[in-house]
């Protein structure tokens, strides 16, 4: 294992002389090597110059290429993209609060008011963030919509690192599931939800879900283990309410 030594360090002991003596000497080794090296590619370099200076220019390219795409086409491309959501994101808030909701969500859906819906985003500006939240928009109003089957398609295409977002797409995945009268499916989204970025909202909310189907599909060991832990470690969440009930429950269920 490599250790760092701060500047001015002298050695004190003898075997720190003696192994300073022998980094000294390897040191010497090394930039001899590195004397020889440094000569032998110089020639390769004056043998070589002519495509060196070509490959230097592809690489050129690449790097401004990239920097190119990325200040002309990709932000503006993002920007149109959000423009072009706001609309659709109105439509879906509408519908999570209103009482016209399936309209509401086709709208989010297939667009209106000569915007884009959430579908056509996602599909023509691929690649872009806004892109990958109308994925996830999506997915959540087919839930709503009871389109199960999409919902699955869209919410598994929506990637994030956000401390809710990420594990409630994964986890209305299971809800999805649930049903498609796919439990384990459920289950195996449920855990992975309960899993991922940890915090007082998603983590015993999905904990609890993961519980409920443990117990149906006669899990009843695993569901102890999810309920305990949102008695010990989320005390003060909703979940966590009745939380005695469905311990109880499990626990007659494993002793069976």
């Amino acid at each position: 294992m490599a250790t760092y030594k701060k500047r001015g360090y002298k050695p004190t002991t003898k075997e720190e002389k003696e192994h300073d003596i022998v980094d000294h000497s390897t040191t010497a080794e090394v930039f001899n090597t590195l004397d020889e090296s440094a000569s032998k590619t110089e020639d390769w370099v004056i043998a070589n110059q002519k495509y060196i200076f070509v490959i230097i220019g592809v690489v050129a390219a690449v790097v401004l290429g990239y920097l190119g795409y990325n200040e002309f086409i990709a932000k503006p491309k993002q920007s149109e993209a959000m423009n072009e959501m706001f609309q659709a994101q109105k439509y879906f808030n509408q519908a999570v609060n209103g009482t016209e909701k399936d309209s509401l969500y086709t709208l989010a859906l297939n667009g209106g008011e000569g915007k884009l819906g959430m579908l056509d985003i996602a599909s023509e500006y691929s690649g872009t963030p806004a892109a990958n939240l109308a994925n996830y928009y999506a997915g959540m109003a087919y839930l709503n919509l009871k389109d199960y089957k999409n919902a699955v398609t869209y919410l598994s295409d929506f990637s994030s690192d956000d401390l809710v977002l990420a594990p409630m797409a994964k986890g209305s995945i299971g809800d999805a599931f649930v049903q498609l009268n796919q439990p384990e499916d459920a289950l195996d989204y449920y855990e992975q939800a309960a899993k991922m970025r940890k915090n007082d909202f998603t983590t015993p909310l999905y904990l609890y879900k993961a519980g409920i189907v443990a117990m149906e599909l006669g899990k009843a060991d695993k569901a102890l283990t999810y309920f305990n832990d949102i008695k010990e470690n989320y005390a003060s969440s909703t979940e966590a309410t009745n939380i005695d009930v469905f311990i109880g429950k499990a626990r007659v269920l494993a002793n069976k």
